[in-house]
């Protein structure tokens, strides 16, 4: 299993189109690889060391807790990352 995590806040736009990508990104993906990952969202309003971490390159993402990418998210490069997590 790949675990996606997508680290946000409130009210944030970029974030928002964060979700949009990692959702279409796994839409489009074989669904033999798009059945082996789960996404998760955290907001950091609701965990001070996700916050203190965190606060300012939301939206981050993670790859099976590993840092994949904050702000800004390249649907290529998370496709990619997610067929190579997938192998």
């Amino acid at each position: 299993m790949t675990d996606v995590t997508l680290i946000t806040k409130p009210d944030c736009h970029l974030c928002d189109v964060a979700r949009e990508v990692i959702n279409h990104t796994i839409a489009e993906l074989p669904d033999a690889e798009a059945d082996r990952i789960t996404v998760t969202e955290k907001s950091i309003s609701d965990d001070a060391a996700l916050h203190a971490e965190w606060w300012e390159k939301i939206p981050v993402v993670l790859i099976d807790g590993e840092l994949h990418g904050h702000w800004r998210v390249s649907q290529d490069r998370l496709r990619a990352a997610l067929t190579a997590a997938a192998a």
